[in-house]
């Protein structure tokens, strides 16, 4: 079953800063929604233990990558003595805050999980993913959620499932870089879950980083000519606005300008990769009987 895997992107559907830690680390409260569209893996088992990445990323020295550090976290704590040579197709942009990387871990750990047999449970899985990062563990559970805490307490929610137009305005930004700025508001009031879905929330971080990248602030205000509310993501660069239907969401792309990257997608409660795990193990069990 080598089959490609998918690694999708998310959208923080709003953002708020509530505290922050004593170690450093923001409070926050946000939405986590997935969409069909993303990065996609494929994994070839080897007998030896070498981890090999096939990726045209010539920005990022493999040791760093996320995928070879999600591998080996599981080889080890698995004591695994199985290898795999990881082909990746990358879709999504790199400081987009549409949680490319993350998403590309967790997809790992859960794709190797069952490759290498490991038997790890979900629970486990996200505890390694958050040795990774803060957000790969909503991708491993695989489920639209009600994040808090430094993004790792999770409850899950079930909002509305539109189609999204997408636009990545051609600027990458660095997460650290908005979450160190002074100006940042860091002591949103909190709110419930019923208040989200009724319509409450916002990015708190986009007036910090509009200022800093007006590509951004740019890629906003024309978005503001075709749909209501159009928001960033995470710490941007990405914003992204919301339809009733994929026709009206193509139907705004075919006038993006040229020099933005944009694409559609459906917004899904369940992940695409919790689907994928799904028909592995189905058809593992056909193969079983």
């Amino acid at each position: 079953m080598n089959k490609w895997w998918p690694a999708p992107a998310k959208l923080n559907l709003f953002l708020h800063i509530t505290g922050r830690r004593p170690d450093g680390y923001h409070e926050l409260q946000t939405a986590f929604q997935f969409l069909d569209h993303g990065d996609k893996l494929k994994f070839t088992i080897t007998e030896n233990a070498q981890i090999t990445l096939k990726a045209d990323l010539p920005e990022v020295v493999e040791e760093d990558n996320l995928i070879v550090k999600a591998a080996r976290l599981l080889q080890t704590s698995c004591k695994s003595r199985s290898g795999a040579i990881i082909q990746l197709e990358k879709n999504l942009p790199m400081g987009g805050g549409l949680g490319g990387g993350s998403s590309d871990a967790a997809t790992t750990l859960v794709a190797l999980n069952k490759l290498w047999q490991c038997g790890l449970t979900e629970d486990q899985l996200a505890s390694l993913g958050l040795q990774l990062g803060a957000d790969v563990p909503v991708f491993v559970r695989g489920h639209a959620a009600w994040a808090e805490g430094v993004g790792e307490i999770f409850t899950k929610i079930e909002p509305p499932e539109p189609w999204y137009l997408v636009i990545f305005p051609e600027c990458a930004v660095s997460t650290a870089e908005i979450f160190s700025a002074t100006q940042l508001t860091r002591d949103c009031e909190p709110i419930t879950i019923a208040g989200f879905l009724a319509g409450e929330g916002s990015n708190i971080c986009e007036s910090v980083v509009t200022k800093l990248h007006p590509p951004v602030a740019q890629a906003l205000a024309w978005l503001a000519q075709y749909a209501t509310i159009p928001r960033m993501t995470g710490t941007g660069s990405c914003v992204f606005a919301r339809f009733e239907s994929a026709s009206a969401a193509e139907n705004v792309l075919e006038h993006v300008p040229a020099h933005w990257h944009a694409f559609t997608a459906k917004g899904c409660n369940e992940s695409p990769l919790s689907f994928c795990a799904k028909d592995f193990d189905r058809r593992l069990d056909v193969t079983a009987i």
